[in-house]
């Protein structure tokens, strides 16, 4: 790890989320972590649980001896994707690490999908994810040691008729891993993509939970830990040598 070891990681709102997971595993490696939260969004989901999830994180974060900044950040806006690296380097510093853990998802099938819902889905997946990573590339500083790792869903494994807009979406992060690995590369960084499959982030309820289980041949579902485990891998410098990869880390999930 470099001496300027920052990570930043979007969509950590709650909790019980990956995104709260790699934070604290990354907090853990000694990197100081500037997360963002998007609570507008999450209120509007059944999975929501308190307002106060993000300053709590940060604390826990900073109970492990790192700095912790973050934001609340709408990255439907235009110019999000300034706002946030512009906050970051005013508050900690210029990142080596980022996490693209931030997502938009609702349920679209061919009879609901409208221009609106599928712009939103844009915004946030593609648009956002894009310039966030690509402006990372562009004014990183160092030699060597950069990451990137973006979070997908396995769309291209299988298909998601009742969530067109976010399969379409998030389908396009796998491409964009493998487009920008070589660009990426020159300049010392690594990029892959985490698609952690089902994952219990409370989002599964008890029906939920007995329609996946038989899926999974290790008896239990996965859990953010699982996800953040692998990340924290991915920034480590035994992973300097894996980039425009996509690894589909499911405990074996049948589809």
């Amino acid at each position: 790890m470099e001496n300027n070891s920052i990570a930043m990681v979007t969509g950590a709102s709650r909790l019980d989320g990956i995104g709260a997971a790699a934070s604290l595993l990354l907090a853990e490696k000694g990197y100081d972590i500037f997360f963002t939260s998007w609570r507008t969004y999450d209120k509007c989901m059944p999975w929501f649980k308190s307002d106060d999830d993000p300053n709590q994180l940060k604390k826990l974060i900073e109970d492990k001896g790192v700095r912790c900044e973050w934001i609340e950040i709408d990255f439907m806006e235009a110019g999000a994707h300034t706002k946030l690296i512009d906050c970051v380097n005013e508050k900690l510093g210029s990142p080596s690490v980022l996490i693209n853990n931030a997502t938009y998802s609702t349920s679209t099938s061919v009879e609901t999908l409208s221009e609106e819902e599928l712009d939103r889905h844009y915004k946030v997946n593609v648009r956002a994810t894009s310039l966030l990573t690509t402006n990372f590339i562009t004014h990183f500083h160092g030699s060597t040691g950069g990451r990137i790792v973006n979070i997908t869903s396995g769309q291209s494994l299988g298909a998601m008729p009742d969530e067109i807009a976010y399969a379409i979406t998030k389908s396009s992060i796998e491409t964009l891993t493998k487009t920008l690995a070589s660009v990426a590369a020159k300049k010392g960084i690594t990029i892959n993509a985490v698609n952690p499959g089902p994952t219990d982030t409370g989002w599964i309820n008890k029906e939920m939970e007995q329609q996946l289980l038989p899926l999974f041949p290790q008896g239990r579902i996965g859990v953010p830990s699982d996800a953040a485990n692998l990340i924290g891998f991915l920034v480590s410098s035994e992973a300097q040598w894996i980039t425009g990869q996509i690894l589909h880390s499911e405990g074996g999930f049948m589809r």
